[in-house]
């Protein structure tokens, strides 16, 4: 979406939209117009829209009421979705928004946009015979009256809006396109020329680190696992560095342990955790942010093969200990566990925040409203819960506690990869916090029921939401104050 500042396109030439606060309408609006907000019962509620049309001097002009609601940031972003969602694939290819007497600041006007670009995007690659009036026509967003400072306002939030459809594209495409080499190499393209190093190890280096948990996931692939290290170093360069480490299984048939067939194809975006982590990679070069971060993704294909891992092996990781693999669809943490230890080990980082689609137990649980948050340290997981709110990428505190361990001990082996029955999502995280060292303040979110949506959302249509790119740059925005 192209967002251009113009301030005279004309009105008669594309729909026109005006911003209202919850009952409050512009005070200068045509009185026809005025009138028939009031008895269409507009409000002016966030994401409400009202359409009409009115003379002038140039033609009949198109004007479209958005609600704005209170205006907070989430109000704004539903003013501006509306907006798109509106007129996407209407024909038109252009929308002016007039912020003049909205009483936004360029923060505000900004929140508008990026609501209006996020729920703009869609993906049609491999789309070849949509009819005309199914593709989306919106190409352009002209800003009428635009606040002091909207510039850079809006640079910032382009940014963001950058991660999460990169974020998007890569849970988006299917894994006969992104599978571990190749995802790499998207991200290559993506990071070229902003600043950010990217380290790469393949089976071999994994394989002489001693990482047995994770290549036991990725031995009945043809495709090569592979781990992938983004380095921002944009802050005091004697500061540790926060780590973000991304589940990456860029497809999971569940190994040995089959997935039934009905719906497996959702598991091409088993990899939302990674991609959140390279998505806010992306936005933190993109804006420049003045903090040291690290992003860590674990990229493996699970599949069923002659080669691949049984239920009942037992495997070393990179930390040392021996995990017996009671289910080979419990793969997402026996891959976060040699990330964690590899991330830990080489970039000593101050903070460990690991995301991932690891449980069906957390959809069970928390539906499709929050991520669960699991912390072994107060300040991040209220630091992470504050980012949260402020972003709309909503997250929930679940228990972490000895008592569970117990399901997870192994009689032949350190720990097994599988609790019982009950408290599938905390056992899950009980294992993950095995491979936490010297008490590292560390969060993991399971976010497996928030990378997809069936229906659109706030800033988003049906399909990838790319969320966790907002709430991780928002936590280093908000505790690095980059």
């Amino acid at each position: 979406m192209k967002i251009t500042f113009d301030q005279s396109p004309s009105g008669a030439a594309m729909p026109y939209a005006r911003l209202a606060k919850k009952d409050h309408l512009p005070a200068d609006l045509p009185n026809a117009i005025a009138k028939g907000a009031e008895r269409s019962r507009f409000t002016g509620a966030a994401g409400q829209l009202f359409e009409s049309f009115a003379d002038g001097e140039d033609g009949v002009h198109h004007v479209v009421l958005a609600g704005i609601g209170d205006a907070s940031p989430t109000k704004l972003e539903k003013a501006g979705s509306a907006l798109a969602a509106k007129f996407m694939t209407s024909g038109n290819e252009a929308i002016a928004i007039d912020f003049g007497g909205s009483g936004l600041d360029a923060d505000g006007a900004a929140s508008v946009l990026l609501g209006a670009v996020l729920r703009g995007w869609r993906y049609d690659a491999h789309r070849t015979t949509l009819k005309d009036d199914q593709k989306v026509s919106l190409q352009t967003i002209h800003v009428v009256g635009a606040p002091e400072g909207m510039d850079a306002a809006w640079d910032d939030a382009a940014a963001v809006a950058e991660g999460i459809e990169f974020a998007r594209v890569l849970v988006t495409e299917p894994a006969n396109v992104i599978f571990p080499v190749s995802y790499v190499e998207h991200c290559r393209k993506a990071f070229e020329g902003t600043g950010a190093e990217l380290v790469v190890l393949d089976v071999p280096q994994m394989e002489e680190l001693g990482m047995g948990s994770l290549l036991g996931v990725g031995q009945g692939s043809e495709q090569p696992s592979r781990i992938l290290a983004v380095k921002w170093m944009g802050g005091n360069a004697h500061d540790a560095p926060v780590a973000f480490v991304g589940k990456g299984v860029t497809f999971d048939t569940g190994g040995i342990s089959l997935k039934p067939g009905p719906g497996m194809g959702d598991m091409k975006f088993d990899m939302g955790g990674s991609a959140a982590v390279v998505g806010a990679m992306l936005t933190l070069a993109k804006r420049k942010a003045k903090a040291n971060v690290v992003g860590v993704v674990g990229l493996v294909e699970n599949m069923p093969d002659g080669k691949a891992q049984r239920p009942g092996d037992v495997v070393k990781s990179m930390s040392g200990q021996t995990i017996e693999v009671l289910n080979t669809d419990a793969e997402g943490r026996l891959v976060l566990a040699d990330v964690l230890t590899w991330t830990q080990r080489e970039f000593k980082p101050a903070r460990i925040v690991d995301l991932a689609t690891l449980t069906g137990a957390m959809i069970i649980a928390l539906g499709n409203e929050h991520g669960g948050l699991f912390s072994n340290n107060d300040a991040l997981a209220n630091d992470l819960l504050a980012a949260g709110t402020a972003t709309g990428d909503k997250l929930w505190r679940m228990p972490l506690s000895v008592e569970y361990d117990k399901q997870i001990n192994s009689p032949i082996a350190d720990m097994q990869n599988i609790g019982g029955k009950g408290a599938g999502s905390i056992t899950a995280a009980q294992f993950l916090q095995r491979f936490i060292e010297n008490d590292t303040p560390w969060a993991h979110l399971d976010i497996a029921g928030m990378v997809w949506a069936d229906k659109p959302g706030h800033a988003w249509g049906k399909g990838a939401t790319g969320y966790g790119v907002r709430l991780l740059d928002r936590l280093i925005r908000d505790t690095v104050k980059g």
